[in-house]
C-alpha cells in the first residue's frame, strides 16, 4: 500500500471515530467555537452547552442533571450543586476556574426558598470570596419543572 492510499485509510478511520468522542466543535466564519466537553449533560433541543468567542466563554443554563444518566438528580441542595459542577466542567474545560466567572444568572422557580441555597452552595465552591457578580430572578417555570438554572460568562483566555 502505498502513502497516498494508507494516509486516506486513516483519515477516513479517524473521521469515522468522531462521532464516539461527542459533537465535533463548530467554528463560526468569526470564529465563535461551541463546546460541548466530554462529561458534560447533553442538550436537549436546539441550543449547545456553551461557546467561546475570543478570551470569553459563555454557558447556557445548566439544570441539576447527572450527566451519567441525564436525569435530575434528588434533592434541592444537591440539584443546585449539580447544576453549578455542570456549568464548572464547561468553563474547566476551556481553562477557566470558578474564579474566573465574570458574570452569573441564576434562576429559581421559588426566591424565597432557594435563593439561600443557591447562596450556601456558591459559599462552597467558591470558598469566602470573592464572589462573581451574580443576577438572581423568581421565575415561573423551568423545564422539566425543574427548580434552579445557572448560567455563567468566563474569562479565559484564548491560547494563541
Amino acid at each position: 500500500m502505498t502513502a497516498k492510499p494508507f494516509s486516506r485509510l486513516l483519515l477516513t478511520m479517524l473521521v469515522g471515530l468522531l462521532p464516539m468522542f461527542g459533537h465535533a466543535q463548530q467554528v463560526s466564519g468569526n470564529g465563535v467555537k461551541t463546546l460541548n466537553p466530554p462529561g458534560a449533560i447533553k442538550s436537549t433541543g436546539t441550543w449547545n452547552l456553551a461557546t467561546r468567542a475570543g478570551d470569553f466563554v459563555f454557558i447556557a443554563g445548566m439544570r441539576g442533571i447527572d450527566p451519567a444518566t441525564n436525569a435530575l438528580v434528588a434533592g434541592d441542595e444537591a440539584r443546585v450543586l449539580q447544576a453549578f459542577k455542570n456549568m464548572q466542567l464547561i468553563a474547566q474545560s476551556e481553562g477557566a476556574s470558578l474564579r474566573d466567572s465574570v458574570r452569573l444568572v441564576v434562576y429559581v422557580t421559588d426566591m424565597f426558598r432557594y435563593r439561600p441555597i443557591v447562596n450556601k452552595v456558591q459559599e462552597q465552591l467558591w470558598g469566602s470570596g470573592p464572589y462573581p457578580p451574580r443576577t438572581i430572578v423568581e421565575v415561573q417555570r423551568l423545564n422539566q419543572d425543574d427548580i434552579v438554572e445557572v448560567e455563567g460568562t468566563f474569562y479565559s483566555p484564548a491560547k494563541r
